[in-house]
């Protein structure tokens, strides 16, 4: 079993002295936290950590930026990550002209290279995104519109969970949702889950990226 740390979007300022002492295996964050709390929470934690970029986060390219300190990118690719195995998918839906924001057609690209970045389509443990699926605990504003292009991601790696963060709960209870084996859930602004690892690595794999 693979305890998993997951943040997204929203600072909690007293979480990296805490987390010390939740006895994690794995952080997993899904996008819009500033990277120096990033940075600071994996350096106390001491764990593998790994993140996708929300339409928040700074641009990641070539000359730029890739990952904050400690962290891998999983953005568009699979990776086997402190004994799971994880494929990505960072951004937002395009609502301005912000950085990692997509077309609903953009996102069938990158998911179709994802899934061949993904031995064919083998199933994995975690789908990491920052927002949602369409139509599966999205919003109807503009700028918070889930992607249409998960479903069909869903039904291919058939992930046990997908972690996502992007719609803010503003103090509301957010349910789970399910498609087929599938758990799907906000984790904003923080979840601790126990994940058992059906097709990664042994544990104590750190980062192995899949070609």
């Amino acid at each position: 079993m693979v305890r998993v740390l997951a943040v997204a979007d929203e600072e909690v300022l007293t979480m990296p002295s805490r987390a010390r002492d939740l006895d994690v295996d794995l952080v997993l964050a899904a996008g819009d936290l500033p990277w120096d709390y990033l940075e600071t929470l994996t350096s106390l934690v001491g764990v593998p950590a790994a993140m996708v970029p929300g339409n928040h986060d700074p641009a990641i390219g070539r000359g730029t930026a890739t990952a904050p300190r400690g962290m891998v990118n999983l953005d568009g690719v699979v990776l086997d990550v402190g004994g799971l195995r994880v494929a990505g998918l960072g951004g937002c839906v395009r609502y301005n002209t912000g950085a990692h924001q997509y077309t609903q057609k953009e996102y069938d690209r990158r998911a179709r290279q994802l899934l061949r970045r993904a031995r064919g389509g083998a199933p994995v443990d975690v789908l990491l995104t920052h927002a949602p699926p369409l139509g599966l605990g999205d919003d109807d504003d503009p700028s918070h519109l889930g992607i249409d292009a998960l479903h069909g991601v869903l039904e291919t790696l058939q992930p046990s969970w997908h972690l996502h963060g992007h719609i803010h709960p503003f103090g509301r209870h957010k349910d789970d949702r399910h498609v087929g084996a599938t758990t799907i859930r906000n984790v904003i602004p923080w979840q601790v889950i126990e994940i058992h690892p059906h097709h990664a690595a042994p544990a104590g794999v750190g980062a192995r990226r899949e070609a």
